[in-house]
């Protein structure tokens, strides 16, 4: 038997002893949490106060101990039993290490207060609270259980209010036990809260009959973590299930990759890597999988059905426009494109003519470029030529930034894709489609490297043959974030007209971000300048649009971006820290990632405020944030960028103002935004920043590449800044060696029919 442990917290050596005399008892405490010190959703490793109300380590009542350990979401006011052990923290001091947490509703008044008061149930706030427990006492949860119309005894609680604290009070129950199950087969609560929303009620049932639909169903949980759970509820390693969900798995990760497809023996060499089942099995599976129509066997090429979908439609339809004569009468292009020199009073250059030429004259054309020749000159000249001739033309782009900025250059209404197509939540389909097309004469998208095969064919599906479709684009940029290399197959294919413009016109506006991202594009390294070259003063800043500041250590990088973005560009240029800066980063991890840049500016730019914590992160008011997955129901997508203007700690909401438009989040939907003070290169495509810091450093090696580099650069419209080593930028300059993608658009463009 350990010995009996003292009455009151043994300190200092005492402590010590005490702890190691418990190290292998095994104990219980029980008592209502008084405050979460320390709580990671991702992991579910929390560290509180609980106020003991009998036995436990100090052998008396009514004492505050410090309890870590493993559990579900905690509130303050909860109460729990707790069996674990004791043990002398180095720097914390005594504490209770849990093995296992139980939580219980609270029974006194003090308790439930605080735990209504948490704000676990919606509706609820510290004065509703405390005159709820005023009104009811410890019958209170009771009431809201079993008897909520009571509530509207209470002055200020209408009908309204009391519906949410029902539900509310209804969904945490529920949850609670789901959270449990889902926690206990290895599912962090972040995760969780994503699986209850898709499964709803039924959560359980669904991940014990087939735990395989979670890598499916639910973003962010892979296979890897679906298959521990399937091990966990029984599923045999070499079951049909698993060697099915193994081929889509590795297919996806494939599409996650960029590629449309995979070969037969490829597919299965990387689905035996992947799962351990033996190829025989692999093999029957896809047989099976094709049989079934959930993938497609194309020669000796394997698709997920919804990508082969893709390309077939896209080939199909662009087929279709080129085949089909337009609805208006023909354009005379040489008179128009004189026409509308003369009302812009600009004199096109004879690249720039032909592209106007082609687009008026075909169907379907492409123009492509880099920064500074002339594309949205074109675009420009080609809404006045057929805005001009009364003509229905709609202007489109993958992301809001870019729609905005085709909109501010144009004089016209641009918008993205997903909006122009209309997204039905009810039927979860865009509104427009190959049944209800947009009624439209003429279509010009921007940005179209950013488009994947699956927006494509979307696009394309909605549009009437009779339609008029111009792709402006630059290839060399990074291709798209899904799966397809559109733009650059449209003009692999040699079937649709295209021009490329090669002249730079855009010197004295944007002179050293346009020559450099030039010299980038080619191989060659920044220009050299008056003050010194590669390694410019500081005093260069203030006399060109684009400097490198050459620092070894990620240290001094790090220093150096706080002390760009808070002080030096804010003070000499007038700009806003929050609002025209961005810093752009190749990769998400590691020092100088994403991540760990916005926690440093985060504590820089917006250190105090209303804040909640989720994720491991605290969302604060006047945070920069951004959406990391499309969401139609809110009408936010991908990469749309916001800033957190209000959070309601009472009905635990969030609002994100999106470019002036308003969009709640609940506290559990978090995890679709993350914060932008800093973002990854990938993720800036289609926006354009006043100005942009570009962090590189040969920790971001085996992602260092030319296009990468090419596109940090372009983002910048008033003023870029490289950051990093000489090292880092001369091997992303150096490295042309992309990996190309397994599309077939292409080809199919040349043998499909319409």
């Amino acid at each position: 038997m350990p010995p009996k442990p003292p009455q009151k917290p043994p300190h200092g050596e005492s402590a010590a002893k005490a702890a190691s005399a418990a190290k292998n008892a095994s104990e219980e405490i029980s008592g209502a949490v008084e405050s979460v010190v320390y709580s990671n959703d991702e992991t579910g490793y929390r560290v509180f106060k609980v106020r003991v109300s009998g036995g436990g380590y100090y052998g008396a009542k009514d004492e505050s101990v410090t309890v870590s350990g493993k559990c579900t979401t905690l509130w303050e006011g909860e109460e729990i039993r707790a069996g674990g052990r004791w043990v002398n923290h180095p720097q914390y001091g005594l504490q209770f290490e849990a093995q296992t947490i139980t939580c219980v509703v609270p029974t006194s008044t003090v308790g439930i207060e605080k735990y209504l008061k948490s704000g676990m149930i919606k509706g609820i706030g510290s004065v509703y609270a405390k005159k709820i427990v005023e009104r009811f006492g410890a019958k209170t949860l009771e009431i809201i259980d079993a008897n909520s119309a009571r509530l509207l005894e209470i002055p200020g609680i209408g009908a309204e209010r009391k519906r949410l604290i029902k539900d509310s009070w209804d969904a945490q129950r529920g949850n609670r036990e789901t959270m449990i199950f889902l926690q206990s087969n290895g599912i962090t609560t972040a995760y969780a809260a994503r699986v209850i929303r898709a499964y709803g009620a039924g959560t359980i049932a669904v991940v014990k009959q087939n735990p395989y639909r979670l890598c499916q169903d639910i973003w962010g949980i892979g296979f890897t973590k679906a298959d521990e759970i399937a091990q966990k509820v029984g599923v045999p390693r070499d079951s049909p299930e698993r060697a099915k969900a193994g081929i889509h798995f590795t297919l996806e990760k494939l599409a996650d990759d960029g590629h449309c497809f995979c070969t037969e023996p490829d597919l299965l060499l990387h689905a035996e890597q992947l799962v351990g089942i033996p190829v025989e099995i692999l093999a029957n599976a896809l047989k099976e999988e094709c049989e079934a129509g959930r993938l497609v066997k194309d020669a000796d090429r394997i698709y997920l059905r919804r990508l082969w979908n893709a390309e077939i439609k896209t080939a199909r339809k662009l087929r279709s426009l080129l085949d089909t004569p337009a609805r208006f009468p023909a354009i005379q292009a040489e008179p128009a494109i004189g026409w509308a020199e003369g009302k812009s009073a600009i004199q096109l250059a004879p690249k720039q003519r032909a592209a106007l030429a082609m687009a008026l004259t075909s169907k379907v054309s492409v123009i492509t470029g880099g920064p500074g020749v002339g594309k949205t000159t074109i675009i420009r000249a080609l809404c006045e030529i057929w805005y001009a001739k009364n003509l229905r033309v709609n202007l489109v782009a993958p992301t809001g930034r870019a729609a905005k900025r085709m909109s501010e250059s144009t004089g016209r209404d641009a918008k993205t894709i997903h909006r122009l197509l209309k997204f039905n939540p009810q039927t979860r389909r865009f509104a427009f489609d190959e049944q209800n097309q947009l009624d439209t004469e003429i279509l010009i998208a921007d940005e179209t490297s950013m488009i994947d095969i699956e927006l494509a064919a979307d696009l394309l599906s909605a549009l009437q043959d009779k339609a008029v479709v111009v792709f402006v684009g630059d290839t060399d940029q990074l291709p798209s974030v899904g799966p397809g290399n559109f733009l650059r197959d449209l003009i692999n294919s040699r079937v649709i007209p295209c021009t490329r413009l090669d002249v730079i016109f855009r010197q004295k506006s944007g002179g050293g971000i346009v020559r450099n991202a030039h010299l980038v594009n080619a191989g060659e390294m920044f220009e050299k300048n008056e003050t010194g070259g590669a390694t410019p003063s500081p005093a260069s800043l203030y006399t060109s649009d684009f400097f490198f500041v050459n620092c070894d250590s990620p240290e001094k990088i790090l220093a150096n971006v706080v002390e760009m973005v808070k002080h030096r560009i804010p003070r000499k240029f007038g700009m806003s820290p929050l609002e025209d800066v961005q810093i752009l980063t190749p990769m998400r991890k590691n020092l100088l990632g994403a991540d760990n840049l916005n926690l440093v500016l985060q504590e820089a730019l917006n250190p105090r405020g209303v804040s909640v914590q989720r994720l491991g992160r605290h969302y604060r008011v006047g945070d920069r944030v951004m959406q990391i997955r499309n969401n139609y129901d809110k009408e936010v997508f991908n990469g749309d960028l916001g800033f957190i203007k209000t959070i309601d700690l009472t009905d635990s909401t969030l609002t994100v103002d999106f470019d002036g438009v308003p969009v709640e989040y609940d506290f559990n939907e978090l995890d679709e935004l993350t914060h932008s003070y800093a973002v990854t290169i990938h993720k800036s495509q289609g926006s354009e920043y006043p100005a942009v810091i570009v962090v590189i450093a040969t920790q971001h090696f085996v992602l260092l590449q030319r296009n990468l580099l090419y596109t940090a650069i372009t983002r910048g419209k008033k003023l870029v800044i490289v950051i990093g080593s000489y090292k880092a930028v001369s091997l992303a300059v150096k490295n042309n060696e992309t990996q190309a993608r397994a599309t077939a658009l292409a080809e199919k463009l040349k043998t499909v029919e319409s």
